[in-house]
């Protein structure tokens, strides 16, 4: 389990990030229109899972932006915004920023993508959200690329994540 922090506090996860160079596993996430997607819907590509707890903090919204604007630039990659919110909210958000670069996936249902991943946080005041990560998978779906953000309201390191995808 990975220990992390809310303003300093000390907060457990449900496990540690998936290793470099092991296979991602498959998920079940919800999009925005409601339909199914899976780590199948997007081999081929690269992907940067941008993880965090909700779509409606300051640093969240920061990420998504941050990625939207940096998606535009990447050659076969995909960018996907995960966390519980609800797919409506998810909706909302990109709607209102005018976000079309990212693609928002929700984890509402059973929480599994969050346990698969370790990423579920176990107590205090975000317990059963996700912990604020970044894992880039290649297009054979093998890990690359993994940071667990130690300090959740803090953002992720967005220049090694990208350079992961060169």
């Amino acid at each position: 389990m990975a220990i992390i922090t809310l303003k300093g506090n000390k907060i457990q996860t449900s496990g540690n990030l998936v290793e470099i160079g092991k296979k991602a596993p498959n998920f079940k996430l919800t999009a925005t229109d409601l339909s199914t997607k899976t780590l199948e819907d997007f081999k081929g590509h690269k992907i940067i899972l941008n993880i965090f707890p909700s779509i409606d903090t300051g640093t969240c919204a920061a990420s998504v932006r941050n990625f939207n604007k940096e998606a535009a630039n990447l050659k076969n990659t995909k960018v996907l915004c995960i966390s519980r919110d609800l797919p409506f909210a998810q909706a909302r958000f990109c709607g209102a920023e005018g976000l079309e670069n990212v693609i928002n996936l929700s984890d509402f249902g059973t929480g599994d993508f969050g346990k698969d991943y370790g990423l579920e946080i176990l107590e205090g005041p975000l317990t059963n959200l996700h912990s604020r990560a970044i894992i880039i998978v290649d297009e054979n779906g093998k890990v690359i690329y993994t940071e667990q953000v130690p300090e959740i309201t803090e953002e992720p390191d967005y220049a090694k994540a990208l350079k992961a995808v060169e």
